[in-house]
């Protein structure tokens, strides 16, 4: 029997594990006025973080060219301090890209953080080949960052 289905691909960040509690580090993933002093591969957000609301994403050019460009995506789960998740909708034809933002707490003091975006659609396969590893590299960057950004300030916060 035939099918017609294509598998989706995933992209998923390194785990990090952050010396912060769960709902603290939920409080740095949704400031979004601060992403640029942070943030490596998302350096701006616009959003009213209501489920169905847009979230457009400001990233760096792929090549690595000066600029940036805008990414448009809507909320789709809002569930603190665990997860965030939007995806693209009907913005981009043949192409469907759903992206989640794990915390996990791992005590009072101490959670984890991975995101995965899930590609599929038509064009997926073209996508993860051109994109893929800037995706990965620009994810793992952000856990990195995050997990920093997180411990310096809740040092500052005692």
């Amino acid at each position: 029997m035939s099918t017609n289905t294509v598998e989706p691909f995933v992209v998923e960040s390194v785990r990090v594990e952050i010396a912060a509690p769960a709902a603290f580090v939920w409080e740095v993933l949704v400031d979004y006025p601060r992403y640029p002093e942070w943030n490596p591969y998302t350096v701006a957000v616009a959003t009213s973080l209501a489920v169905g609301a847009p979230i457009d994403l400001t990233l760096p050019n792929p090549d690595g060219s000066p600029g940036t460009f805008v990414n448009r995506e809507y909320i789709r789960v809002v569930d603190p301090p665990r997860l965030l998740r939007y995806d693209t909708g009907t913005e981009l034809p043949g192409i469907f890209a759903v992206r989640d933002q794990w915390i996990e707490p791992l005590g009072p003091d101490r959670c984890g953080y991975h995101t995965t975006d899930t590609f599929t659609g038509e064009h997926a396969a073209w996508v993860m080949e051109n994109s893929g590893p800037w995706v990965k590299a620009g994810f793992d960057a952000v856990a990195r960052a995050l997990r920093e950004r997180a411990e310096q300030l809740r040092v500052l916060r005692r």
